[in-house]
């Protein structure tokens, strides 16, 4: 499976914003947006020059993208995908989006970033419904239940997220149960529920002009 794999703060400085892309880290004062609040490169430092429209489009889409952790080809064939439901395409875009398993386990509390999500549920160590699914990208749906395998709740790892758990809040489309180390996805997202800092209008206008 392709990804990226290059140094993710980079890609909070070039967007000039938090990506939350390395957990705890994001929340302390080592973060590069903290630290050096300017674009990567040699030029990074540069007045920024005034965005042309179709920029802000770009910069809006890459933003949803990076945040996800997804490459182009994967993040058009979502766009593709959301474009042929009914209703509003950007809406159904991050809904699809906030229903990867990935995004699911992370939304849960089980990792402290998508990509630390997408890594634990690709070594296989949850089960939806009762049935080991190692496929990230998979597209939950409401009364769907996300659960710690059997043979993964005696590691370290979750045990001490376990304890982690009683303190976490999760979004009010999900339910998480920390004893049990699962969780069921309740409904799908209303936009106003994601609480996500994005203009996906912009994203829609970006593909509309390709």
């Amino acid at each position: 499976m392709a990804r990226y794999t290059g140094p993710v703060c980079r890609l909070c400085r070039r967007e000039g914003m938090k990506l939350f892309l390395k957990g705890d880290r994001c929340m302390s004062s080592k973060c590069a947006i903290e630290r050096r609040n300017t674009r990567p490169g040699q030029h990074g430092q540069a007045r920024a020059r005034k965005m042309s429209g179709a920029g802000m489009q770009l910069r809006e889409k890459q933003k949803v993208r990076r945040t996800y952790g997804l490459l182009e080809r994967q993040f058009s064939n979502f766009y593709r995908k959301a474009s042929h439901q009914p209703g509003k395409t950007g809406e159904n875009l991050l809904q699809m989006l906030e229903m990867r398993l990935d995004n699911i386990v992370y939304r849960l509390g089980f990792g402290d970033s998508r990509a630390q999500a997408r890594q634990l549920v690709t070594h296989g160590h949850f089960q939806v419904n009762g049935r080991k699914l190692d496929i990230p990208s998979a597209i939950l749906k409401p009364g769907d239940e996300v659960a710690v395998r059997e043979r993964s709740r005696n590691l370290e790892y979750f045990k001490t997220r376990a304890l982690m758990l009683n303190q976490k809040g999760v979004p009010p489309w999900m339910r998480l149960d920390p004893t049990a180390l699962s969780g069921r996805v309740l409904a799908i997202p209303t936009r106003q529920d994601m609480e996500l800092p994005f203009d996906e209008a912009l994203v829609v206008e970006y593909y509309s002009r390709r």
